[in-house]
């Protein structure tokens, strides 16, 4: 039902007709986003990074509370996409009768993904 012929012509009731408009074209579930894409993305999300670019080079600077160098993984995808990535683990209980009542420092997968120019040279120290 088009939603302009009973006199509703408003951007939200817009989006709505399309949204309406497009029930059944979605993708069937072998080919809808896993697990594992909603955890990156959340991951990206919840990631803050600034990038600085120099005469000859880029500097990633990205927040990644709780983690040592060791523990952060980087590596370069499909020969331009650069992957920064780690995990902080809760911490295990050390003193006896002393528990959390608040924990508000995130958990879990940190990441983020940055597209590089066509002529990075990803692989010079």
């Amino acid at each position: 039902m088009d939603l302009r012929f009973v006199g509703f012509d408003y951007p939200v009731l817009q989006t709505l007709q399309h949204m309406m408009d497009t029930v059944g074209d979605e993708p069937d579930a072998t080919t809808a986003p896993t697990r594992t894409y909603v955890r990156d993305a959340k991951a990206m999300a919840a990631t803050p990074a600034d990038v600085k670019e120099y005469p000859n080079s880029y500097a990633f600077i990205i927040d990644m509370p709780g983690l040592k160098s060791g523990d952060i993984k980087v590596q370069v995808e499909d020969d331009n996409v650069l992957i920064i990535s780690g995990e902080r683990k809760r911490e295990e209980e050390k003193e006896e009768g002393a528990k959390y009542v608040r924990m508000e420092r995130r958990v879990g997968k940190l990441m983020r993904k940055f597209v590089l120019p066509e002529n990075a040279n990803c692989w010079d120290e």
